[in-house]
């Protein structure tokens, strides 16, 4: 049966589907205004793990405040559907863009700067991402970016010597989730010598690696670019 609403939600149109779920255009019966309702596949309520990941998402999410970070309005569930409300953003993937017309270095650069903002309030915060990528970074029709997706996001809290001491707790979540790919890069990069999945530079890695993928067309197996030495 076609979703036609969901709580106070009006679905308008389908935006597109991933492994997690599918994400709809729909419309705030109550306050007006178009959002983007992201609802978790019915066949994953039962897996606590994807439950966890996508709960983990808004709990992240809304925990900043910051232009360049997509912002949540709710997080709930009717009938055993659990969704996400957020932001509406007009707009187009860095993927889709990166896949347009040659990007000039000026737009290369604004791009890079507003995603390191997003980053840097995020780790300020105690909050890695851990899954930065073309796919998770928006950029509206006037250029502004929004960082999306903190589904396998990490919250660490921080020493008085200014050391990771462990995952934080937001209410009595535990807001840290195992996923296999990013279990699998963090053995790997461990295995290298390389900077651990709960530290900010893990973020500045994978933004270079967004970089690497601009000029090469390949995401892995890339050394970082000189924007993520830079950073």
């Amino acid at each position: 049966m076609e979703l036609t609403s969901i709580s106070r939600y009006r679905i308008l149109e389908k935006l597109g589907a991933g492994g997690m779920g599918e994400v709809y255009l729909a419309e705030d019966t109550k306050l007006g205004r178009k959002v983007a309702l992201k609802l978790l596949a019915e066949e994953l309520t039962q897996n606590r793990d994807r439950l966890s990941r996508f709960d983990q998402e808004a709990y992240a999410a809304s925990a900043l405040n910051h232009p360049n970070i997509l912002t949540i309005y709710e997080m709930g569930d009717e009938g055993g559907r659990h969704y996400i409300a957020t932001e509406y953003i007009d707009g187009m993937t860095l993927r889709k863009r990166m896949g347009g017309p040659p990007m000039e270095l000026t737009e290369i650069l604004d791009i890079a700067i507003q995603v390191t903002g997003a980053l840097e309030e995020a780790h300020a915060a105690g909050i890695v991402h851990r899954d930065i990528k073309p796919e998770n970074v928006m950029i509206r029709k006037n250029g502004h970016v929004k960082v999306l997706d903190f589904g396998l996001a990490k919250l660490t809290e921080r020493t008085t010597a200014g050391e990771e001491s462990g995952p934080r707790r937001l209410g009595d979540e535990r807001l840290e989730i195992l996923h296999p790919a990013v279990g699998a890069e963090g053995a790997q990069a461990r295995e290298r010598g390389e900077v651990s999945l709960g530290h900010p530079s893990f973020d500045q890695r994978r933004l270079g690696r967004v970089e690497a993928d601009r000029e090469h067309g390949s995401l892995c197996h890339r050394r970082p670019s000189y924007l993520s030495r830079s950073l």
